[in-house]
């Protein structure tokens, strides 16, 4: 099967990858942190230069690197660690529910309020100006995507940081489609969070929150650290204090080899990759009868490798189990997006969503575009 889902989770990974995960599994995958024995501490070792490893990456230390089970968690953990003491946040239109449910469970409490701003494709100065246009006495911060998980339209992240600046709010960027896709730092950002799974190229159940503002936090999960256990308290010390339980080992010793692939390849040539993909898919889409396309053509350093679109009148769902059928694994429905839905007005159909990783080829794009016009003279 040709996968174009990588945008839900990049399903071939490096062997480096695999072969990181077996490695642990079978010579070191103890508790770290937990004990003073060998295993225990070489476990420990491994989760450090993990931790070593994405800081580099991101422009972080390596204390400010916090492992969670995923992209949802850090969101979180970033959102409601800032917010649940009050004030006012601001969203944009496109995004993913993992940013949204948090901030609409929190105003639904009584505890928060929240605009919505609206971003312009392409045109990131204009975006800017919708945010601060959405700022109130009370906001205290931006939490929005920086590229959408539906269409790929990115946010203007410097700028977002730069209005940050200026009005003394905190920025958290929800990296769940750009990181190891596009260059990311914690320069421009308070928190950074982002799956292990996507573009990261690690295994599914890792996610990371990169933060140096993790002190500020109120925890939302208290337990043990391996740390301090005399204390009732949470430690305050970073990451232990929002690291509480056992930290998945397998998954982050993955992690750590994907981090190390995308280190190794480069950002700069994934991206110019991936986007060469996604633009060769969007020229061969106009060529088809009936296909609704929802973006400009994709462009550099305004849009991620990921494509929405529709074809017909038909459901997306019944699209993409057609694909399926075909030896196409695309996704339909909502993407757990609806603001982005509702922007693009995609409607009940929802959308049919192609995306890329670093092992697609232009001839699955060829051969996809022949089979999808084979079924649009089919239907």
């Amino acid at each position: 099967m040709i996968y174009f889902d990588n945008a839900a989770t990049t399903m071939q990974k490096p062997g480096t990858v695999l072969k990181a995960v077996g490695e642990c599994a079978s010579y070191y995958g103890a508790n770290p942190g937990r004990s003073g024995h060998r295993l225990s501490m070489l476990a420990a070792q491994k989760v450090y230069e993990t931790r070593e490893l994405a800081a580099k990456l991101f422009d972080a230390e390596p204390e400010n690197v916090v492992f969670t089970q995923n992209c949802t968690h850090a969101l979180n953990i970033a959102i409601k660690g800032v917010m649940e003491s009050g004030g006012h946040v601001v969203i944009s239109d496109l995004e993913h529910n993992s940013v949204f449910r948090p901030v609409y469970r929190l105003a639904k409490a009584g505890k928060i309020t929240f605009s919505i701003a609206r971003v312009y494709e392409a045109d990131f100065a204009e975006t800017v100006r919708s945010f601060e246009s959405c700022l109130t006495s009370q906001t205290r911060m931006i939490a929005c995507t920086a590229g959408s998980n539906l269409c790929g339209i990115m946010l203007p992240c410097d700028g977002l940081a730069e209005l940050c600046r200026r009005y003394n709010l905190l920025l958290l960027l929800d990296c769940a489609q750009t990181a190891g896709v596009v260059r990311q730092s914690l320069q421009q950002a308070d928190f950074l969070c982002m799956p292990g799974h996507k573009g990261l190229y690690g295994p599914t159940g890792t996610g990371m929150l990169i933060t140096d503002k993790g002190e500020m936090l109120e925890t939302i999960m208290e337990g043990g650290t391996g740390s301090q256990s005399y204390l009732a308290d949470q430690p305050p010390i970073m990451p232990d204090k929002l690291e509480s339980g056992t930290l998945n080992t397998y998954g982050i010793a993955g992690l750590r080899a994907g981090l190390h692939f995308v280190d190794t390849f480069g950002i700069d040539k994934i991206y110019k990759h991936e986007l060469a993909l996604t633009q060769a898919l969007y020229d061969g889409l106009t060529k088809i009868n009936g296909i609704r396309l929802y973006t400009e053509r994709p462009q550099v350093a305004t849009h991620l490798p990921v494509l929405c679109f529709n074809l017909g009148e038909s459901r997306s769902e019944t699209v993409v189990e057609e694909l399926s059928k075909r030896g196409f694994a695309l996704r339909g429905g909502y993407h757990c997006a609806p603001l982005a839905h509702n922007k693009l007005k995609t409607g009940e159909a929802g959308a049919v969503r192609a995306s890329f990783s670093l092992f697609n080829t232009h001839e699955q794009v060829e051969r996809f575009l022949f089979e999808l016009k084979r079924m649009r003279e089919q239907a």
